[in-house]
């Protein structure tokens, strides 16, 4: 077990997954809205899977997909955080960034300023060279954020193995920042 690593933002507090989320998470994962961008909504049991496979990560290792709540009301409004993806991508190993936050909380600049805290969080504590992200070509919402991080996108897209063969969501786009990128982005 590792010492868990949580952070605050102006807004908002990135932390360790607790009981009481999984049901605001099961039902962000079941809205079409929130999961256009992904095959499916997930079922209650695969949300409930994913719920216990971030903490569990968090609490092996320190840092992963943190719950994000907004410090004023204390109410769980998604996940952003920091992640090793699967090594059949064409560009692993890496370290990824992402989020998903409950429609509710969209337009609100909450992963922006959730992402950048992780980001932080990658750079100095963990101390990483680069921090990837990526999304399908259709995902302009969070393509965007990827830019506002000052994330640049790689020239060639692929195809996510995870993805169907055929599904309209298998071409990805990737972005990458690197620690040096960031620290001059960070001082501006």
């Amino acid at each position: 077990m590792a010492d868990i690593i949580e952070f605050k933002t102006d807004r908002l507090i990135a932390r360790q997954w607790r009981d009481e989320d999984a049901e605001a998470f099961a039902q962000m994962n079941a809205d079409p809205r929130v999961m256009q961008y992904f095959p499916a909504c997930l079922s209650r049991d695969k949300s409930d899977a994913a719920f216990e496979a971030m903490r569990s990560i968090i609490t092996e290792q320190g840092w992963g997909f943190w719950a994000i709540e907004e410090q004023a009301t204390q109410r769980f409004i998604g996940f952003v955080g920091l992640n090793i993806p699967s090594p059949e991508l064409p560009f692993s190993p890496c370290t990824e960034i992402g989020w998903r936050l409950a429609h509710e909380f969209w337009g609100k600049g909450y992963a922006t300023e959730a992402a950048q805290g992780a980001l932080r969080c990658g750079f100095t504590q963990l101390n990483l060279a680069e921090i990837v992200s990526f999304t399908s070509i259709h995902n302009q919402p969070s393509q965007a954020v990827m830019r506002r991080l000052g994330m640049l996108q790689e020239t060639e897209n692929f195809q996510h193995p995870k993805v169907l063969l055929g599904h309209e969501l298998r071409e990805h786009c990737l972005y990458r920042l690197s620690k040096a990128r960031w620290a001059v982005n960070a001082k501006a």
